[in-house]
């Protein structure tokens, strides 16, 4: 028994000591970290929405076109025996010059011929009334009452009468095609191109050369129906004093350089094109080679510029940026406290490249979400970034404040830099 008690005692206290020890490990042992719930959210850029008012533009494209144009013709044929040095391609003229000149030696003794026919028809005449004198003196001696108007050489005298008229027309219309033969500029201008030069023969009505007016280049705009109710136009629109047409800022590149020339809008088409549905409205620009240049470059017939139309003027209206909206009436707005999506759905106004123009639907200062999102909801979790003008980011990470006292949330805030480094 002695030797069972003796082999059995010392099992027993290791045991005794192992559970001890085990029970006195587990009460020392540290209490495990809970770790944190990981919130996972979609990064996304977004912009401020401001406020600012909305100046509605329209824009469209066109050719520039002179508003006065002509083909230069003689009213008469003939051999050219003279044209003006500043009557070639791209010379510029004033109004009343010489341009070309037709040989006028044959014109000239058709004047002459004329004049003959007026001395001869004068004479006629002459000869004719002291005639119609002498048969009216006869008449009267002989005391004959009842006498013919041929008794009385009364046809004679409306025949010479006739005659003289005749001869004297023949006679202006000789100098008429004489004066013809001189062309002159019916304005002041430009050469668009020049047809003849000396010693050609031209017949009447045959082209000489294509000449423009200076004064006023015309662009003609199609606008559709949309458009004219943006601008505020009628259809059958006239500018006047009372009522001026829209500003219209006229953009093309000459000679590598980016250039701009100011008009304005001076009336509509008088029909809707049946093709495109559409109506040119025509800008005007004045003096486009002299005051209306810009730095001396004209806005000249031929160029193909843009044209941005300026409507009306809404004020006070909310602005996002245009890659906010979604689906034609809805921005995604993004809490930046709380790191949640929201789904708006906006009065939209108008949108340009500019930004979107709503009335209403959200507030400024919000965050509008410029990111593409694929399968939104509203209180998605996100991670609002905004980049800044230096190029920067702004990250804002929202931190749940964990005590038991405070429920309420703060926002930490963490400027990094583009390539995502903290500072």
């Amino acid at each position: 028994m002695a030797r069972v008690i003796a082999i059995v005692a010392p099992l027993a206290i290791v045991a005794a000591l192992g559970v001890g020890g085990t029970i006195v490990l587990q009460q020392l042992k540290p209490e495990p970290e809970k770790a944190e719930d990981v919130r996972i959210g979609l990064n996304v850029f977004a912009e401020k929405v401001r406020r600012g008012d909305l100046q509605i533009t329209v824009e469209a494209q066109g050719e520039v076109r002179p508003r006065r144009e002509i083909v230069v013709a003689p009213q008469i044929s003939g051999r050219i025996s003279y044209v003006s040095p500043d009557f070639i391609d791209g010379g510029f003229i004033k109004k009343g010059q010489l341009l070309v000149r037709v040989e006028a030696a044959d014109y000239e003794l058709a004047v002459v011929r004329a004049r003959s026919g007026v001395a001869s028809a004068e004479q006629g005449l002459t000869r004719e009334i002291a005639e119609a004198e002498l048969a009216e003196q006869d008449i009267e001696d002989l005391g004959i009452t009842n006498v013919s108007p041929l008794a009385r050489r009364e046809p004679q005298l409306a025949q010479a009468r006739a005659a003289l008229d005749a001869a004297k027309a023949q006679l202006k219309d000789a100098e008429l095609a004489l004066e013809r033969t001189a062309v002159y500029a019916p304005f002041s201008g430009r050469v668009w191109e020049r047809d003849v030069d000396i010693g050609q023969v031209v017949a009447t009505g045959q082209s000489l050369g294509r000449i423009f007016a200076n004064d006023v280049v015309e662009v003609s705009l199609p606008l559709d129906d949309e458009e004219m109710g943006r601008l505020g136009l009628p259809l059958a629109f006239a500018a006047s004093d009372q009522e001026p047409g829209p500003k219209v800022d006229f953009t093309a590149t000459v000679g590598g350089i980016e250039r701009h020339w100011t008009g304005e809008v001076v009336r509509t088409a008088a029909a809707v094109n049946s093709q495109t549905r559409q109506i040119n409205v025509i800008a005007e620009l004045k003096d486009p080679y002299g005051k209306g240049a810009d730095n001396g470059a004209p806005m000249a017939p031929g160029l193909f510029v843009n044209a941005v139309i300026e409507g009306n003027t809404i004020p006070d209206v909310l602005i996002a940026p245009r890659a906010s909206m979604r689906g034609g009436d809805k921005i995604f707005i993004g809490n930046a406290d709380t790191g949640t999506l929201s789904i708006r759905t906006v009065d939209l106004i108008y949108s340009d490249p500019h930004g979107a123009y709503v009335r209403s639907g959200i507030d400024e200062g919000e965050f509008a979400i410029t990111s593409p999102i694929q399968a939104a909801f509203d209180g998605m979790n996100i991670t609002v970034m905004e980049r800044q003008p230096d190029g920067t980011i702004k990250t804002y990470e929202p931190v749940e404040n964990t005590s038991d006292e405070d429920k309420t949330e703060e926002t930490a805030m963490r400027l990094t830099s583009a390539n995502g480094a903290t500072e």
